[in-house]
């Protein structure tokens, strides 16, 4: 049964054709035995992983430039573990043979959709939509540094914090941003005390309530990366 509505489908198409440049392969890392009815002795429990997978399906259904890769979460459990994904649902991207630092943990629905949308572009493009002036600092950044933004699917602020933080990792390898459904993922969001969405930590450390301008984010990061 397909999850998009045939002018979605239309206009997505449109879109993907009009601006995907390199091809963007899709990793998702689930538990292929979602959806089944039979009890698995040691399976992660995953309810959104089945939908996960068809809407990503479906995406890559609509243009050549796309392709999706499934791993099972416990019996790839070596490729889960070089990717450092703990979880699941989890999409990563793949570009000319490298893993980027942009990832999901949980399911991309409401408004999260259109961050998973944008990023596709992004990625295939090559390019963000990030000043010069945040770019050029973000080619200085020499260790690694990690994000993570906490987020739910009914949240209209919360893709502009995902997509900065997206954005920022497509710009250095050194840089990985997660955006997690703190729904899906009710011990996480308790261990970062999650009352309300967007969240960022930044390092552990830096915290940012609410989804904030650019310029605004890229002084937290800045705090972050302070010994």
């Amino acid at each position: 049964m397909a999850l998009l509505r045939e002018e979605d489908r239309q206009y997505l198409e449109n879109l993907f054709k009009e601006n995907l440049k390199d091809k963007v392969k899709i990793i998702l890392f689930s538990d292929k035995a979602a959806g089944s009815k039979l009890v698995v002795p040691g399976r992660v429990e995953c309810p959104y992983c089945q939908q996960t997978r068809e809407i990503l399906e479906e995406l890559v259904s609509l243009s050549d430039k796309l392709e999706l890769e499934i791993h099972d979460f416990l019996t790839d459990e070596i490729i889960a573990k070089k990717y450092n994904v703990d979880k699941i649902p989890a999409i990563l991207f793949e570009k000319n043979n490298n893993v980027l630092g942009v990832r999901y943990f949980g399911i991309p629905s409401g408004y999260e959709f259109s961050s998973l949308i944008e990023d596709i572009l992004d990625i295939s493009r090559g390019e963000t939509q990030l000043s010069p002036t945040t770019k050029a600092f973000l080619a200085t950044v020499n260790k690694p540094v990690y994000i993570q933004v906490f987020v739910t699917p009914t949240c209209p602020y919360c893709p502009r914090a995902v997509r900065l933080a997206h954005q920022f990792a497509m710009e250095n390898p050194l840089i990985t941003a997660d955006m997690i459904e703190a729904i899906e993922f009710p011990h996480l969001a308790e261990k970062y005390n999650v009352t309300g969405v967007p969240k960022t930590i930044i390092n552990e450390k830096v915290e940012i309530e609410g989804a904030v301008p650019e310029n605004i984010f890229l002084e937290y990061f800045k705090s972050a990366l302070k010994d």
